[in-house]
């Protein structure tokens, strides 16, 4: 996903169109199933730097922001929201 938006946005910047993603991590949704077994969550919590894990809000506030004006040439980025669990 990373190399398919870096490339959208190299062949259509002249176009003016934008291409960003946004890489979730660990989401706390409130549904439950294997992913919220305890030792899931601890392992996760143990992963990222971040003193808490991720919520919807997170993501979309990530999202908001590469849709807002303020990121009007931010383009080919992935932006990871996940608590600093790839920068460890």
């Amino acid at each position: 996903m990373a190399y398919m938006t870096r490339q959208i946005a190299a062949d259509y910047a002249k176009d003016l169109i934008v291409s960003n993603a946004v890489a979730p991590g660990k989401i706390l949704t409130g549904k439950g199933g294997r992913a919220v077994d305890p030792r899931w969550i601890e392992y996760s919590e143990g992963r990222t730097p971040w003193p808490r894990l991720e919520t919807p809000e997170d993501v979309a506030n990530a999202a908001l922001f590469l849709a807002s004006d303020e990121a009007t040439y931010i383009t080919g980025h992935n932006l990871f929201v996940d608590g600093g669990w790839m920068a460890s």
